[in-house]
C-alpha cells in the first residue's frame, strides 16, 4: 500500500502561520499536521509514503525523515513548478506502480485508511473520490409559498451539501491521463466523466477538517484533543 500526500501549497490564507512554517509542519497538538497524516496511514498499513513538496520543501524534508520513526519508507519529490492537485504525480510514475492514496496535506481526518483502499480497489474503476457531507449555515429565512400565499418558514436553516473529501484511491493505470506540467484533480474528474469512465463515490462518517483558514486550524487543535491524543 502506497500513498502521496500533497505538502507543496503555499498556504496563504493561513498567513502569518505560513510565513515561516510550511502549513503541513503547522502543530497540531504534540504533533505536526503532517506526522498525524503519515501516523494513520501507517496504523492502515501503508508501507511507503510520498511527499509531494514545492514551498519550502527543505524544510518538510528535514522535518519528516525517512520515515524510520513511523516504521515505513518516505520520500520526497520537489516541484521546480506549482503542478496542481494532480500534476505532482507526473514526477512519480515509475514508482506508483500499484494502487495509491493521494490525499491533500491539509486535511485532518480518523477516515479508516485500510477499509478506503480495499473499497477502491475491489471497484471496477481507476478513481474512487471520498466525499463528505457537510452543514452550512443560510443566513436568511426561507420561504415555502404556494401562489401568492407563504406556507411555510424557516429561519436561517443549515443547508447539507456532499463536497470532494481531498481523498482519493487511484489504481495506476490513471497516470496515462495525467499529462506533464500544471494539472488539477477536478479536470481529471471531468476529463472521466466526459470520457464515459467510471468514478466511484465513498461517502465517508469519520472526523474531517479541511484546515484552509485560521479559525479551521482553531477547530484542528480543539479536535485533536477528542480525535488524536493516545
Amino acid at each position: 500500500m502506497k500513498a502521496v500526500i500533497l505538502a507543496g501549497g503555499l498556504g496563504e490564507r493561513l498567513r502569518p502561520f505560513t510565513q515561516a512554517i510550511p502549513k503541513p509542519l503547522l502543530p497540531i497538538g504534540e504533533q505536526s499536521l503532517l506526522e498525524l497524516q503519515v501516523q494513520r496511514l501507517a496504523e492502515a498499513g501503508c508501507q511507503k509514503v510520498f511527499i509531494a513538496t514545492n514551498y519550502k520543501s527543505q524544510y518538510v524534508r528535514n522535518f519528516i525523515g525517512d520515515g524510520s520513526q513511523f516504521g515505513i519508507d518516505i520520500v520526497c519529490s520537489q516541484e521546480t513548478k506549482p503542478l496542481g492537485t494532480c500534476g505532482p504525480l507526473s514526477l512519480l510514475r515509475e514508482q506508483l506502480d500499484s494502487p495509491f492514496i493521494m490525499m491533500n496535506g491539509d486535511i485532518l481526518t480518523t477516515l479508516d485508511f485500510r477499509r478506503f483502499y480495499e473499497c477502491g480497489v475491489a471497484h471496477d474503476s481507476l478513481l474512487t473520490v471520498a466525499t463528505k457531507h457537510i452543514r452550512t449555515p443560510f443566513n436568511f429565512g426561507s420561504v415555502g409559498t404556494e401562489g401568492d400565499r407563504i406556507v411555510k418558514v424557516e429561519e436561517k436553516p443549515e443547508l447539507v451539501f456532499e463536497i470532494v473529501a481531498g481523498i482519493y484511491l487511484m489504481k495506476p493505470e490513471i497516470l496515462e491521463r495525467v499529462p506533464d506540467g500544471y494539472f488539477g484533480v477536478d479536470r481529471l474528474i471531468q476529463d472521466m466523466l466526459a470520457d464515459g469512465l467510471p468514478v466511484t463515490r465513498y461517502a465517508m462518517h469519520e472526523y474531517w477538517l479541511d484546515i484552509g483558514q485560521l479559525e479551521d486550524y482553531r477547530q484542528a487543535e480543539a479536535a485533536y484533543e477528542e480525535h488524536f491524543r493516545s
